[in-house]
């Protein structure tokens, strides 16, 4: 079992910037891949952006150019940076841990708006 600590949310402004912060009780390169999933009201929840241990990355296309996903290995963190923020990114966003794991982060509220 892993715990899954998510933390950065908040509200900025149209353009603006956010990191969003996921540390994880255990060491995240025995886990196959971690992401960022999002859920805006009345909407399903999606994936955001994705790492595997090998580093290999995967985005939304909604995302592509504007976010990027990091680890830091040695803190067993993973990062969500979320550049040129736009209204439609509001949303809880969930870190989550793959294989062996398939856990859930409670999730961290991001709002855009001015």
């Amino acid at each position: 079992q892993v715990q899954l600590v998510e933390s950065g949310g908040g509200l900025v402004q149209p353009g603006g910037s956010l990191r969003l912060s996921c540390a994880a009780s255990r060491n995240i390169v025995s886990i196959n891949s971690m992401g960022w999933y999002r859920q805006a009201p009345g909407k399903q929840r999606e994936l955001v952006a994705r790492i595997t241990n090998l580093g290999r990355t995967d985005y939304a296309d909604s995302v592509k150019g504007r976010f990027t996903i990091s680890t830091d290995d040695a803190k067993n963190t993973v990062y969500l940076q979320m550049n040129s923020l736009k209204p439609e990114d509001t949303a809880v966003y969930y870190c989550y841990a793959a294989y062996p794991y398939d856990a859930w982060g409670q999730g961290t509220q991001v709002t855009i708006s001015s």
